[in-house]
């Protein structure tokens, strides 16, 4: 009406909180460093960091290493800093799949910080209104696949909303027979709705497999999960699946964790990708084909096990073993 600039979410009422959008220049080590000292300045403030692709945290790794990290351990500082950083293998080539989740998990110490992989939008709603709401600030490292953001299945209903809070991992939602369950089968991020969508079209044949997410890697929620795993009284093998290298992702974080966890008659089973200098394959076509394998191999009763050191564990780039 009288040409004054209106920006509708700084103007919703007359009591609430700043509103401010900045452009920022191109470079992740001055904007994260930036990012990283008004939160520390301004701890009833949400900031949020968000980089175009997780890959490219790289160009601030310093900032994390030597503040985010370690800063309450060397100084005492605390600091409620949010960096959301998409990741997943999703078939766009090695710059672009990768946020290098294991490097996160691999600082992780004393509770110096939170790694989460929220797989619906109601869980991301409630880690970031419990990082407002805490009593406390730490750090708060989001993963959050861009696809998941068009997946039909990854919804949530407005009462998960306004009910409830974070939940750190999340049990098989599916009427199962829990007593009937043979394979528990824990993942995190989006390689779930591919396990889900695939269990569904195969459901006569997948009821003795239990879906579990973790939606919160660090800190570790150990004895959620203990009380979780007891209630599936038949259990033979606990599966990690992940759609990242063997050596990149959750599973050398997880991997001793589960084993400590787990009772010693039950086997503790990867699937994934084989091990790679690079975060992705470059072509679309092998990204589906190492895709759809994965799913197949954990979803297949009959899929082959074979230890670790077996040189046929390779099938293409997928790996599946044991523990000793």
């Amino acid at each position: 009406k009288n040409g004054d600039v209106l920006i509708p979410l700084a103007n919703m009422s007359n009591d609430q909180a700043d509103f401010v959008v900045l452009n920022t220049m191109l470079s992740e080590l001055a904007v994260l460093g930036f990012e990283y000292g008004m939160s520390s300045a301004d701890p009833r403030r949400l900031v949020l960091w968000e980089a175009q692709f997780g890959d490219f945290v790289n160009g601030a790794q310093m900032i994390i290493d030597q503040f985010i990290a370690s800063a309450e351990a060397k100084w005492m500082r605390m600091c409620g800093l949010v960096l959301l950083l998409p990741h997943g293998s999703e078939g766009m080539g090695p710059e672009h799949s990768s946020a290098r989740l294991e490097r996160f998990l691999q600082l992780c110490a004393k509770k110096n910080m939170q790694v989460v992989y929220p797989s619906t939008p109601a869980q991301y709603f409630h880690v970031l209104r419990r990082q407002m709401l805490r009593t406390f600030r730490k750090p708060l490292v989001v993963m959050t696949p861009k696809s998941m953001l068009r997946n039909k299945l990854c919804v949530s209903e407005i009462s998960d909303f306004t009910d409830g809070n974070f939940q750190p991992v999340i049990d098989d939602f599916a009427a199962i027979d829990k007593n009937s369950v043979r394979r528990v089968i824990l993942c995190s991020g989006k390689v779930y709705f591919d396990l889900c969508e695939s269990r569904r079209q195969i459901d006569q044949t997948a009821k003795h497999i239990a879906l579990m997410r973790i939606e919160e890697l660090y800190p570790f929620p150990k004895e959620l999960l203990r009380a979780l795993l007891t209630e599936y009284s038949g259990i033979t093998e606990v599966c990690w699946v992940q759609e990242e290298a063997e050596n990149m992702g959750p599973w050398s974080f997880v991997r001793p964790r589960l084993e400590a966890l787990i009772p010693e008659s039950c086997r503790l089973v990867y699937v994934g990708r084989d091990e790679a200098a690079s975060p992705a394959t470059g072509s679309h076509h092998v990204h589906q084909e190492e895709q759809n394998d994965i799913v197949e191999r954990v979803l297949t009763e009959n899929s082959q096990v074979v230890g670790q050191n077996d040189p046929s564990k390779k099938n293409g780039s997928v790996l599946t073993y044991q523990r000793s």
